[in-house]
Order: C-alpha cells, then structure tokens, then sequence
C-alpha cells in the first residue's frame, strides 16, 4: 500500500507592526490633554517656581497639538508662560550676575525652552538667563547637569541639548555678543561629537544636540542610528539598557529620531513605538513610569495621578502624547 505525504502549509503570524489608526491615536491625545492641563495648571496654583516636569513636556504637547487640530485654551498657555515669566524676573539679578537659582543650567534652559514653546517674546529676563548661561560653567566645554535626579535632569546631554537651544534661540539677535554664543556653542558640539553616550536619555538628546549645535550630517545620522538601535522588541525603548521600555523613553525616543533622525512617522520603527505607546496607556489617557530620582522638595499634589510618582509620569505623558500627535497630519 502507498502512503500519501500531505504537505500542509502552516501560516506563521505576521509580526511586522501594523500602524495604529489615526483615529486610535487621536482617541488616545484626547484623552491624555486633559491630565496635562490639570496637571500643569495644578502646579502653578500651588508654586511661585518653575517645574520643568510639570511645565516642560506638557507645553511641548500643547504646542505640538495645536496644529494637528486639537483644542488647547489660550488662556492655558499665557498663564503658563506668565508663570514662568515671573520666576524668572523674581531671580533676574541672580541670573545676570551668573548664580541663577541654586547655579541650576537646567532650570534655566528649561525656562527657556518652555517659553519658546508658549510663543512668549524676547524681554530682559529671558536676556538675563542667556547671560546666566554664557557665564555659567564657562570654563567647561559643554554644560553639567546640576542635579542627580534621573532621567531627566541626571544627563549631561540633556543639560547641553536645552543651554545651546536657548542661546540660539533667545541668544542673537536678543543678545548682541553673538561671538560668546557661537563659541560655547562650537565647544559644546566638539565634546558631542567625541563623547559616547551611556543610556536612552544620552543617546535622545545626545542626538538632539548634535542635530541643534549643527553637527555634521553624518554624526547626526550615526547618532540617530544609535538611538534606533536600541528600540525592543515590544516597540518601546527602556530608560536602561536591560530594563523594561516605559513611556518616557519610548516617547523621547520617538520625538528625537522623528525630529532630529528624520525618521517618519509612517515607518516601521516608529508605528511600532506608537503601538506600544497605545498599550501602555492608562485608561484615564495617562502613563505611569516610576520614579527614580530620591525626593528633594516638599511632596505636593498638583492634580496628576500617581502620587511621588506624578513628577516622572507627567514628564513621560507629555513625551508620549507629543510623540502620538507627531503622527497625525497638520491642519
């Protein structure tokens, strides 16, 4: 008797990410908005200073969703950028004379960086902050962290990346020693070029600083590629190499290549972060990361959920909902 061998043709699963829908993406921003609002707004009704954690990522999803269609209230922004405005007059003469408040680069940059953001003009205490930054650590050729709070104020990078955007933002044609600004500017992208980053937060804005200081264009690249390479397999990007991929840096990640790398939205790399994103998301349009930094400050409530671990939370929602908005197309 013969016997007849069947082949029979098992199909595999299909792993290459498949985009989110706008709509699911949209869906996802619309519910994350409001967390920010409130936890923005949250710290301003409580603090007289600015909190880059608070203010920073949040305004950096409210600028962003402002053009892709969503409803971000003026008065929001103005308030936010009024709170800021007056830390900043309130230490004014600290800046100009070089302390700055406690001789934080990355308070000060911050400022900056959010008030660019907010469409808030040139005045004398944004000029006194790029002078705090041209006096400050003068003698270094890139800008040190002042703090040891991990991710987001512990990375010499990211310190670097915020000091050379705000002087070349706020810098000429607001302050007129342009040579000071493009002095720092050209050491500070030397010692980029030549020093390795060590973790996502590096690498992000490693790769961001080069592209912002005008590194050549295949140092950007090579930096880009480096960022690239660490995504996981579940899309996410991890704070650590070896950890497990949380929101903050998946969505730093994303917003760096995307900005920096010119990695589009539509490519695998980054519809697979997006996938990831949208799986992690809370229910209440949230992230949760948990803290790593030890507590310094007097614990408050500002209105976002997690409670000692609302600071990075809102810091990675504000990653995770510009990193969404990116996707969708202008209006």
């Amino acid at each position: 008797m013969l016997s007849v061998l069947l082949l029979v043709t098992i199909p595999l699963p299909d792993l290459t990410p498949r985009a989110p829908s706008p709509k699911d993406v949209r869906a996802a921003v619309e519910a994350a908005l409001p967390q920010l609002k409130k936890g923005a707004t949250g710290h301003i009704e409580q603090k007289t200073c600015f909190a880059c954690h608070n203010q920073t990522p949040p305004m950096l999803a409210f600028s962003t969703a402002t053009g892709r269609g969503f409803t971000v209230p003026p008065a929001l922004v103005k308030a936010q950028a009024e709170h800021i405005s007056s830390f900043l007059e309130t230490n004014r003469e600290r800046f100009k004379d070089g302390r700055g408040t406690g001789g934080q680069v990355d308070t000060a940059a911050a400022a900056l960086f959010t008030l660019e953001l907010a469409g808030h003009k040139p005045d004398e205490n944004t000029a006194a902050v790029v002078e705090f930054l041209l006096k400050t650590q003068s003698d270094r050729d890139h800008w040190h962290a002042s703090g040891n709070r991990p991710p987001s104020e512990a990375s010499d990078f990211s310190t670097t990346y915020l000091a050379i955007r705000g002087l070349k933002f706020w810098g000429p044609p607001a302050n007129a020693d342009k040579q000071k600004v493009a002095k720092r500017t050209d050491a500070a992208r030397a010692w980029l070029v030549k020093t390795p980053a060590k973790d996502t937060e590096d690498r992000v804005f490693r790769l961001l600083a080069l592209q912002e200081s005008g590194a050549d264009a295949k140092e950007v690249a090579a930096a880009a590629w480096e960022l690239q390479g660490t995504q996981r397999a579940d899309g996410g990007w991890a704070q650590l190499d070896g950890g497990r991929s949380d929101a903050y840096a998946t969505g730093s990640a994303l917003v760096a290549l995307h900005w920096a790398g010119g990695l589009k939205t539509d490519s695998p790399a980054y519809r697979a972060g997006l996938a990831h994103l949208l799986k992690v998301q809370r229910a209440d349009g949230t992230w949760f990361v948990k803290s790593r930094s030890k507590p310094f400050q007097p614990y408050y409530e500002s209105g976002f959920p997690y409670e000692k671990d609302q600071f990075i939370a809102i810091t990675a929602s504000g990653w995770a909902t510009t990193a969404l908005v990116l996707a969708l197309e202008k209006k």
